[in-house]
């Protein structure tokens, strides 16, 4: 097969560069198309673009009218379900029972559900007192901020592109996406899904390329971009808070995590061993909600450890389209050597590997592919790197511990603060618990369950902002005040 073509999306065309850079498939390394990498003056092409669209039939639109195209771009979505989900197979490798049931359906609800939020948004409005009895109105309104710089990660393409792209268009804005150069493919194929359905040339405008001296820093550094908006690692979010400083511009970011799972004794087991596998080994582990520090009260801490073993290894992994596939692939060679480092560095501190540490035997040209096993460790101490820093990878530490007030502290004990989950079948304890992790998001016998309307986003190092119902049109929009003499 003809290796693809990854263009950049501006203006309602398909755009190349001069210069490209290989996109391999993660289940095998085999070459499936070539990216151009976009500069300056791609970027400058895409904002300007936008910045346009800004004063055309975008901005005439009524809101009603927004709604409704934002509806066919998901329904257009759907009819191409197969196209997104051969894409986000390519570029990930993901199995294909989470693309058909998670990630693509919810890229195609992300545009109708904030479309629905913004024609039943309220604003404020007050009848003010004045000196001469008659009074004054004051009233808000909502305007678009202008052009958002969307920076996407890798982990799931669609899904957190849309969950930006669909508020900021559904609030009025005009978008630039800068893809992972990991995961060109649905960003690229959105594109086409705006042409069919008759959104307006500049509105959705994509460009491809890295972050430093690439696409990505031009993008963040750009003087007309109004707003940008981040998902991905806390270094790359600070760097662009930098950028983002030379004009005062708004930021929104979602960030690392170094997550913890809490166990305790009166749990319902067998769905906290169900539900911690899920946190820890989900989509390789690759998943910035994930569980890598587990606690688990000493008096089940053995039969705990020695059920997630037995899940653990029933996780077959796999070629995505296999029914049978448990487990995809690591994103890049790059990431397969960083979490393997973490691996090596766990035995060298002298963890005890429960199971896993190393890269499973894969059939045929599987073997040329990104895996790793999911990985188990105990009996490190708290200072430990696997401990304290954010691996990526199908793998979780688990400690024992004897208080609440032990299991708080060492929950709190990180840099990071994006979530937590709890299992146990004791309310008030769970609710005394959660209330003192210094989290965005905290789940109690649950996990990766979201309602769209709730505030999401992290603290310390694991963001800035909350994305999620209102709180998105927050930042998507401006507040004007309004104020009518009477």
């Amino acid at each position: 097969m003809e290796p693809k073509q990854f263009r950049h999306f501006v203006n309602g065309e398909f755009v190349g560069s001069t210069k490209t850079f290989e996109k391999r498939r993660p289940t095998d390394n085999a070459l499936i198309g070539h990216v151009h990498e976009g500069g300056q003056a791609e970027v400058d092409a895409a904002v300007a673009a936008g910045k346009a669209a800004m004063k055309g039939p975008w901005s005439t639109m009524s809101v009603e009218q927004r709604v409704d195209l934002l509806h066919k771009v998901a329904d257009e979505i759907t009819r191409r379900f197969e196209d997104f989900v051969i894409a986000e197979r390519d570029d990930i490798g993901q199995p294909r029972s989470m693309l058909e049931h998670v990630a693509i359906p919810r890229g195609a609800a992300n545009f109708k559900t904030f479309a629905d939020m913004v024609k039943n948004v309220p604003t404020e409005s007050f009848l003010t007192p004045t000196p001469d009895g008659a009074g004054a109105l004051n009233y808000a309104i909502r305007v678009p901020k202008g052009v958002i710089g969307v920076v996407c990660p890798w982990n799931m393409p669609l899904l957190l592109m849309t969950w930006k792209v669909g508020p900021a268009l559904a609030c009025g804005n005009t978008v630039v996406v800068k893809p992972s150069e990991e995961t060109p493919g649905t960003a690229t194929l959105l594109g086409e899904v705006m042409n069919a359905v008759g959104v307006p040339k500049g509105v959705y405008n994509v460009v491809h390329g890295f972050g430093p001296n690439s696409a990505g820093e031009f993008l963040t550094k750009h003087k007309n971009v109004a707003a940008i908006t981040f998902t991905g690692e806390t270094r790359t979010g600070a760097a662009i808070m930098r950028a983002a400083s030379d004009g005062i511009r708004d930021v929104s970011f979602e960030l690392g995590g170094k997550n913890a799972g809490i166990v305790f004794a009166d749990c319902d087991f067998d769905k906290a061993v169900e539900g911690i596998a899920r946190a820890a080994f989900l989509n390789c582990g690759q998943v910035c909600l994930g569980t890598e520090r587990v606690y688990v009260e000493r008096p089940i801490f053995d039969k705990f450890v020695a059920a997630l073993k037995v899940k653990a290894e029933s996780i077959k992994p796999g070629a995505p389209d296999e029914k049978s596939t448990g487990l995809g692939p690591l994103i890049s060679a790059e990431h397969q050597r960083k979490v393997l480092s973490y691996y090596e560095k766990a035995k060298a501190e002298g963890a005890n590997i429960v199971t896993g540490g190393s890269v499973p035997q894969m059939p045929g040209e599987l073997a040329n592919g990104h895996w790793v096993q999911p990985t188990i460790w105990t009996g490190l101490p708290e200072t430990a790197s696997v401990i304290r820093e954010e691996i990526f990878g199908p793998c979780c530490h688990i400690a024992p511990f004897d208080s609440e007030d032990e299991v708080i502290a060492k929950a709190n004990d990180t840099d990071y603060g994006l979530s937590t989950t709890i299992w146990t079948t004791n309310l008030s304890r769970a609710h005394r618990v959660a209330a003192q992790i210094e989290v965005g998001i905290t789940w109690i016998n649950s996990w990766f369950l979201r309602d769209l309307r709730t505030p999401f986003g992290g603290s310390k190092q694991s963001g800035i902002g909350r994305e999620g119902g209102v709180h998105s049109l927050e930042f998507y929009t401006e507040q004007r005040n309004i104020c009518v003499k009477l």
